[in-house]
């Protein structure tokens, strides 16, 4: 974790930007993670904390909570101090008064007074809508409310308030990003030359995740490891390689810090590209390049999504597959045969950063999403701003059951000749991708 002033300093920042919202009274509420059970209590997936709770007190251990009292500016710490069996199995850990003075708490209490503390400030308590069952049902009892009724009640000011502070990265955030970008790329050129006919998809999701937890951190998302990739988020791992083939590799890693990388390779499993697929991959090179030409502070992300799309119906336009002008091809969403999801998201403590606290919140400024195919898929539209951290990753893909569907429909027939797309279904599918900093250039994994 950083400094205790960083946290004090991120702590004091949110208060300021919630009284600037109106929000000058009241409890702010951090629930921290608990172990999560695979299958019995002892048993456990790895430990993550919740990435607020990191942000604003740093602490990545489970059972721990925390409050800001907004008219007093003072921050208390949960935490209980360690038992026999904790020393025996865990071997020494921080005391409660440590873990205090690392985040910089002006206090610190019992865990089980955190429920006390929330339930005495009820009508005035603070909090982000719940994603873990254990957090909403500890909130729900000292609130009075059911569980289900939480993420309604969650405060919009707040959310607000952590939004407009976490996605403008401090320079060490920045550091951290690179170091789990480095990492990424390193997962990525492991398992390019690791690919060979033969080996099987779990290897090579076994040789990306080697490197990730060899780099002092841990996978930052389940990765998509495959041959099929024209199933977006295919995360079983039963195929082989076979020689001729494309395999697609989505995957990243995390710092001890919890700060992510988020990268894509399509890659051929062969010695080269063959001609299709060559001609399918300079497509997503070109759409990746339009999208980061256009990035910049001001300009809405929308606006690079839509140039990367107007890049992928110019090349199928070019190889057949659709015709008519591109502009209009993209103003009718008939691109979003070949390209149905948005061309990136930001970055930071979570690979999707802040995406519990709601996609229109995070991406859109509240203002409502696209209900258009493909369109409805971009996670991030608003316009951008300096020390945002996101990704570009376009693709395309030849999806067989979609593409059957939208011809059984006629479905921008003027834009899409489907007997010339069927052709190109064995190619499947390619996305490539880079993580960006809004005014600066990208870094690409595109080998």
């Amino acid at each position: 974790m950083f400094e205790p002033s960083v946290y004090i300093g991120r702590r004091r920042a949110l208060v300021a930007a919630l009284a600037s919202r109106g929000a000058r009274d009241g409890l702010v509420a951090f629930p921290g993670n608990n172990e999560s059970p695979i299958n019995y209590p002892d048993n456990a997936y790895r430990f993550r904390q919740d990435s607020c709770f990191l942000y604003y007190f740093g602490i990545a251990e489970p059972g721990l909570a925390a409050t800001i009292d907004l008219g007093a500016g003072r921050a208390t710490l949960y935490a209980d101090g360690l038992t026999i069996d904790d020393l025996v199995w865990t071997g020494p850990r921080p005391g409660v008064d440590e873990y205090r003075a690392l985040c910089g708490a002006d206090a610190v209490e019992p865990r089980s007074a955190f429920g006390r503390d929330v339930a005495a400030a009820r009508g005035r308590c603070l909090f982000t809508p719940p994603y873990r069952a254990d957090s909403a049902i500890e909130l729900g009892e000292a609130l009075g409310m059911a569980p289900k009724d939480l993420a309604a009640a969650a405060s919009g000011a707040l959310i607000a308030a952590v939004v407009a502070q976490r996605e403008i990265k401090e320079d060490r955030e920045l550091a951290d990003i690179e170091r789990a970008v480095d990492v990424s790329i390193d997962m990525h050129r492991a398992v390019i030359a690791a690919a060979r006919p033969g080996v099987t998809e779990a290897a090579m999701m076994a040789e990306a995740y080697r490197v990730a937890y060899s780099g002092g951190g841990m996978p930052a998302f389940p990765a998509i490891a495959t041959t099929k990739g024209s199933v977006l988020h295919n995360h079983g791992y039963p195929g082989t390689l076979a020689d001729g083939g494309l395999f697609l590799l989505d995957a990243g890693a995390e710092t001890v810090n919890g700060y992510a990388g988020d990268l894509t390779s399509t890659f051929p499993i062969g010695a080269r590209y063959d001609d299709r697929q060559r001609a399918v991959y300079d497509i997503v090179l070109r759409a990746g390049e339009a999208c980061a030409s256009m990035m910049a502070p001001g300009v809405p992300y929308r606006d690079c999504h839509l140039a990367a799309a107007r890049a992928i119906a110019e090349g199928l336009r070019a190889l057949g597959v659709m015709r008519g002008d591109p502009d209009e091809a993209v103003a009718a969403g008939a691109h979003a045969c070949f390209f149905p999801h948005g061309v990136g998201h930001q970055m930071g403590l979570d690979v999707h950063d802040m995406e519990n606290l709601g996609e229109v919140n995070v991406g859109y400024d509240g203002q409502p999403k696209s209900a258009e195919f493909g369109l409805k898929s971009l996670r991030l539209a608003k316009p951008l701003k300096a020390g945002m951290v996101l990704t570009i990753e376009p693709g395309v893909y030849f999806i067989e059951g979609l593409i059957a569907a939208w011809k059984a429909e006629k479905r921008h027939s003027s834009f899409i000749d489907y007997a010339e797309a069927e052709k190109w279904l064995p190619v499947g599918g390619v996305r490539a991708s880079g993580a960006a900093r809004a005014g600066s250039a990208s870094r690409s994994t595109s080998p």
